[in-house]
């Protein structure tokens, strides 16, 4: 059989539009957006990620500033620039990109990032709100699969949804955006057992576990709609996804490449949280609903 590939890349593009048109518009009020990436790692799929964020950012008009504080930071380092940007007026979103050096808390970290800059849902607070329903910015990779989703008719209501991570940055939130538009949700993680059990039947299968390889061709079925949230450096330098695409192709329905994926959505939905985040500062609005996250909190709410 044929199985669809369901690029991100025209979400991708229709995102940068608006980020790029909302730029525009703050710079009649004299503002340029900045969002700061804060990073403490040696890890390349990180490095990867941040360079595709900085990218886009400059392709958008949007200011970026990498705050590369090496491998081994603190605790307390890393907790003082958080603060500092938190406090700092020409920062508009802040992102604290993990992993972090071992030993750092990230919980402890994620809280001192002001909710009206948390553009990619990290801090307690933010997903707090989010679990309830209220005003929040969602972390930016979750929301990316509801929209690939959405973006594609992909009908999620009464559907069943399994969600292979349980991540405080992915597995959780999106399984509280899947709740929200009524699917049937099933999080699966290290302890459950072999995936097939759960996977087989599924109709929608989110796999953003980190591991390369780890859903294959005998989990899903040829009505099994696949999202792959993964980003695996291999040794060759070579970027894949949790999804052995060679063996889901061919037998499931659909399925998000790596890269081209859920990946550019959410490098694109990081930028317009960010744009979103300076019109609110800007005009002194407080962590409202805005036309940003309109489609997010509707169905939340």
């Amino acid at each position: 059989m044929n199985t669809a590939v369901l690029s991100g890349k025209p979400l991708a593009a229709r995102f940068q539009q608006e980020v790029q048109e909302q730029v525009r518009s703050l710079e009649l009020d004299g503002v340029r957006p900045v969002v700061a990436v804060v990073m403490a790692t040696a890890d390349e799929s990180t490095h990867w990620y941040v360079r595709s964020i900085e990218r886009a950012a400059e392709r958008a008009g949007v200011g970026c500033r990498i705050i590369d504080l090496g491998h081994d930071a603190t605790e307390p380092v890393l907790a003082n620039v958080l603060r500092d940007l938190s406090a700092e007026p020409s920062v508009n979103g802040i992102i604290l990109q993990t992993p972090l050096p071992p030993g750092v808390r990230t919980d402890n970290l994620v809280g001192l990032i002001a909710p009206g800059k948390d553009i990619d849902g990290a801090n307690p607070l933010s997903l707090g709100r989010l679990a309830v329903g209220q005003p929040a910015f969602a972390p930016a990779t979750a929301r990316s699969v509801v929209e690939i989703l959405e973006h594609y008719q992909i009908p999620l209501a009464g559907k069943g949804v399994v969600v292979v991570g349980r991540s405080a940055v992915v597995g959780k939130p999106l399984s509280l955006l899947l709740l929200a538009r009524d699917a049937a949700v099933t999080v699966c993680h290290s302890r459950s057992g072999p995936l097939e059990r759960y996977t087989k039947d599924a109709d929608v299968v989110v796999v953003a576990a980190g591991r390369a390889g780890l859903l294959g061709g005998s989990d899903v079925s040829s009505r099994t709609i696949v999202v792959d949230v993964g980003t695996n450096v291999l040794p060759d330098g070579s970027l894949v996804g949790d999804v052995d695409e060679a063996s889901v192709t061919g037998t499931a329905a659909a399925l998000t490449p790596v890269p081209g994926g859920v990946g550019s959505v959410t490098t694109a939905l990081l930028l317009l949280h960010t744009v979103e985040a300076a019109r609110r500062q800007v005009s002194s609005m407080p962590l409202a609903a805005g036309a940003l996250e309109s489609q997010v909190l509707e169905a939340a709410g």
